[in-house]
């Protein structure tokens, strides 16, 4: 039986006579714990498994990406970096896994940058390295972001194709869902193609009455193409992952967590890549 090319193969294999761009995510939440990091890099490792050639960057200052998947982040180069000095080689930041059509960048060694500033300040720069890594034949790129839609943040969701929201499955957090959409809006102004893919929910506590309210009640305030059908669940393996620097999917105890990346990175697929694996 011959094998299917996913949208994104398909994407290369079409087009093999112009120059490839690649598509760039960022994972986006008003506010921190929300699991935006786990997401990132799970559904990072469930695109490089389907044989899509990906780049995980962490541009939150915290360094989170980096911490969770090598304990040496700390003395990399990263994203930081670049932009303090876009003449940094891209190949000096980038970290192989044993996967090989995965690798990151650290947030990096510049503690000059804060999550605050003026937005707009980052922009050309940010488009710069995004550029530097299509031309490292990546096909997609995602962005792990600091909590908030301000400074340095805001520039890489603005230079960004589309943007996913991570939403923790509790009352308090439902609440601010509203709010960042609206800011999400706000920076298509200056990105008019910037798609919002759409709110994904974590944590997730099916034996909870307060969880399964939580995310009933978003459904309920928000679109229905707007809030996810998958759903990330609390699981002390995300946990056992991160302290052996691992994503999930490579855990013995993983196969749930796979299934469910693999069928988020499914949902994202046919709401970014048109028939023809062409981005909307």
């Amino acid at each position: 039986m011959k094998k299917r090319l996913s949208p994104w193969q398909a994407e290369v294999t079409l087009n093999q006579e112009s120059a490839a761009r690649v598509t760039s995510i960022s994972v986006s939440s008003q506010k921190g714990g929300v699991g935006k990091t786990t997401l990132s890099i799970n559904l990072a490792h469930a695109y490089a498994r389907a044989g899509v050639r990906t780049l995980l960057v962490d541009t939150d200052p915290q360094g989170s990406v980096g911490l969770s998947l090598t304990r040496q982040s700390r003395l990399l180069n990263g994203f930081y970096d670049y932009i303090e000095d876009p003449a940094i080689p891209l190949d000096r930041l980038i970290v192989p896994t044993r996967l090989e059509t995965f690798s990151l960048v650290a947030c990096g060694q510049t503690t000059e940058y804060e999550p605050g500033g003026g937005m707009g300040a980052h922009l050309a720069r940010i488009r710069g390295f995004l550029r530097a890594v299509s031309g490292r034949g990546y096909d997609l790129c995602l962005l792990d972001t600091a909590a908030g839609l301000f400074g340095v943040t805001s520039d890489v969701v603005t230079s960004s194709d589309a943007v996913i929201v991570p939403q923790q499955a509790e009352p308090l957090g439902i609440r601010s869902v509203p709010k960042l959409l609206d800011g999400l809006n706000r920076l298509r102004v200056m990105n008019p193609r910037l798609n919002v893919l759409g709110v994904c929910l974590t944590m997730v506590q099916e034996d909870l009455e307060e969880s399964r309210g939580a995310a009933d009640s978003l459904r309920g305030i928000l679109p229905g193409d707007m809030v996810f059908h998958t759903q990330v669940p609390r699981d002390g393996v995300f946990v056992k992952a991160s302290a052996r620097g691992l994503p999930v999917g490579v855990m013995e105890e993983g196969a749930e967590a796979i299934e469910v990346f693999d069928s988020l990175r499914e949902e994202i697929d046919r709401k970014l890549l048109g028939d023809e694996g062409e981005f909307r």
